[in-house]
C-alpha cells in the first residue's frame, strides 16, 4: 500500500503548496448546501459523563434488540470527546478486541477500562482543534508526562490497540507510544496487533526471554510494551523481527507462530470485532486493500441512511433482533456492497467520514458534487462510479497476482472456534457465504471474486484482457 511506496522511497512526506484557487460551478449551491449541513453539526450539550458510555455498551450487549445506529448521536460524542468516546462502550459491548481476539470485557472490564474513559483522555486535553472548515472539531492536544511533554489526543483505534488489546491500563504509556510511533510514521493499529502477536508467543513459548533481549512480555507489562516497541522503531534486537508485522514474523520464527498473528493478507486488524458486527469481519475480507475498518459495517450502513435518497436499497428498521445481523442473505450484501461504493465515492471526493456518518439526507454528498462539477447525476449515477472504482482496485490485484482469497482474517477473529466467554460467545461469522453473496453484487466470480469480463465491459473498463 502507500505506506510501503513511501518507506520504500524512504520518505516521510510529500507536501503539495499550490497557488491557484480550485473553482467550483455553483459556489452559492454549495455555500446553501453547507448551511443546512452545518446546522446538523451544531454543538448539542451532552451532560452524561463519559464512564456512562460503559454502562450503555453492557446494556446493548445484554439486550437482545438493537436500535439502528443514528448518526446524531454519534455526532455529540465525537464533538464532546472525539474517536475515543466510544473506547469503554466498545470493549463493554463486545466491539473491541481484547487480549489479541482471544479475552473479552470479562478479562478487561469496566474496571480496567476506566483508565482510557472519555473523560481520563479529557483531562489531559490542553485545547482542541479543528480539521480545516470543520465544525465538529474532534482533534485535541493533550498534556503528557516525559520528554515530549504533549501529544495528539489519540484516537479510538490507538487507544485499544496499544491498551486493551494488550491488557495495558497505563494512559501515560499509550500516550508516549502514540507520540513514538506517530514521530515514526508507524502505524499505531499495526504496532498493538504485532505486540500482541508477541506477548501470545512468549507466552506459549514460542519466544523466550533470550528471544526478546530480556524483556518480559506479559498482558499488561507497559514498560516492556514501550521497550519492544522503541526497539521495533530502531529495527533493534526483537524489534527488527517484528517491524514488518506480525504475518511477516511468523514466517520467520515458525513453530506454529501464525496460529496467533490477528491479520487479514498481510495487515494487522482494526480495534472492531466482526464476531459483534459481521460486516466488519467481511470487509476485512473482501476489500482489495484488506483489513480495512473504515469502508463498511452494519453500523455504518445504517449511520449512512443511503436507502433515504436511493429506494433501491434496503431499509433499516429503527429496532430489530440482534440475531438479523448474522444472517447471511442478499440483503447483507446489498448492504456491504453499497458501502463500498459510497467510501468510495467519499474518499475520493475529499470527503470526511465522520460528516457522512450523519446520514446521506442531512450531509448532501452527491449535491455537493453536482453543484461543483454542474452536473445534474442521480445518486446512482455516483455509486456506480464508486463501484467501477472497487472493480479496478480488483482487477488490477489480480493482475499482478493476488488472490483474494488469501484474504481472509485468522480463524478466532470470525468466531472459529466460537467465544466461550464474553459479549461474543457463541458467535461465528458465515464467511463463506456473505463473501460469495458481495462477490455476486459487484458482478465478480462468486468463487475468486475476479471480475467478469461482463462486468468490466459494463463499467466501461474494457473486456477485461488488458486489465486482468
Amino acid at each position: 500500500g502507500l505506506g510501503a511506496v513511501m518507506g520504500a522511497k524512504r520518505l516521510k512526506a510529500v507536501v503539495l503548496d499550490g497557488k491557484k484557487r480550485i473553482g467550483v460551478h455553483n459556489r452559492a449551491e454549495i455555500k446553501r448546501l453547507s448551511q443546512l449541513c452545518n446546522k446538523w453539526v451544531q454543538f448539542q450539550p451532552l451532560f452524561l459523563p463519559g464512564s456512562m458510555a460503559a454502562y450503555v455498551g453492557t446494556l446493548m450487549r445484554v439486550l437482545p434488540t438493537q436500535m439502528a445506529m443514528d448518526g446524531l448521536l454519534y455526532k455529540i460524542l465525537l464533538k464532546k470527546w472525539g474517536t475515543g468516546s466510544m473506547n469503554q462502550m466498545s470493549v463493554e459491548m463486545g466491539d473491541s478486541p481484547i487480549k489479541n481476539w482471544k479475552g473479552s470485557s470479562e478479562d478487561w472490564g469496566i474496571t480496567h477500562s476506566r483508565s482510557v474513559n472519555p473523560d481520563a483522555i479529557r483531562k489531559h486535553e490542553k485545547v482542541k482543534y479543528h480539521c480545516y472548515a470543520c465544525p465538529l472539531g474532534c482533534g485535541g492536544i493533550c498534556a503528557m508526562q516525559g520528554k515530549y511533554g504533549e501529544t495528539h489526543k489519540p484516537e479510538y483505534e490507538s487507544v485499544l490497540a496499544l491498551g486493551g488489546l494488550l491488557m495495558n491500563t497505563d494512559l501515560e504509556s499509550i500516550f508516549h507510544l502514540c507520540e513514538v510511533l506517530n514521530r515514526a510514521g508507524m502505524d499505531t493499529i499495526s504496532a498493538g496487533a504485532t505486540v500482541a502477536f508477541a506477548i501470545e508467543c512468549y507466552e506459549a513459548g514460542i519466544l523466550t526471554k533470550e528471544d526478546t533481549d530480556g524483556l518480559e512480555l506479559t498482558w499488561g507489562n507497559s514498560n516492556a510494551i514501550i521497550a519492544l516497541i522503541e526497539k521495533m522503531v530502531r529495527r533493534e534486537g526483537i524489534g527488527d523481527l517484528l517491524a514488518d508485522g506480525s504475518k511477516a514474523a511468523a514466517r520467520k520464527i515458525g513453530k506454529n507462530a501464525g496460529n496467533y498473528a490477528m491479520h487479514a493478507g498481510g495487515q494487522e486488524l482494526p480495534m472492531h470485532d466482526g464476531r459483534n458486527d459481521p460486516g466488519y469481519g467481511v470487509h476485512y475480507a473482501v476489500e482489495p486493500a484488506p483489513g480495512r475498518h473504515n469502508v463498511g459495517a452494519q453500523m455504518y450502513y445504517e449511520m449512512f441512511q443511503l436507502w433515504k435518497v436511493m429506494k433501491s436499497l434496503p431499509r433499516v428498521k429503527p429496532l430489530y433482533f440482534k440475531g438479523r445481523k448474522y444472517v447471511a442473505d442478499e440483503e447483507k450484501a446489498a448492504m456491504a456492497a453499497a458501502c463500498s461504493k459510497f467510501m468510495n465515492v467519499v474518499n475520493c471526493a475529499g470527503l470526511c467520514m465522520f460528516g457522512v456518518f450523519l446520514g446521506a439526507k442531512r450531509i448532501p454528498a452527491f449535491d455537493w458534487l453536482n453543484a461543483a462539477t454542474g452536473w445534474h447525476r442521480p445518486p446512482e449515477h455516483y455509486m456506480e462510479i464508486g463501484e467501477r472504482i472497487q472493480t479496478l482496485k480488483q482487477a488490477f490485484n489480480i493482475r499482478q497476482g493476488v488472490d483474494p482469497r488469501t484474504f481472509w482474517p485468522a480463524g478466532r477473529v470470525i468466531g472459529r472456534p466460537p467465544q466461550t466467554k464474553g459479549a461474543n460467545r457463541g458467535r461465528s461469522i458465515n464467511m463463506e457465504k456473505m463473501i460469495s453473496d458481495y462477490y455476486t453484487q459487484f458482478g465478480w466470480d462468486p468463487e475468486t471474486g475476479r471480475p467478469t469480463e461482463k462486468t468490466m465491459a459494463r463499467l466501461g473498463l474494457g473486456a477485461g484482457e488488458d486489465v486482468v
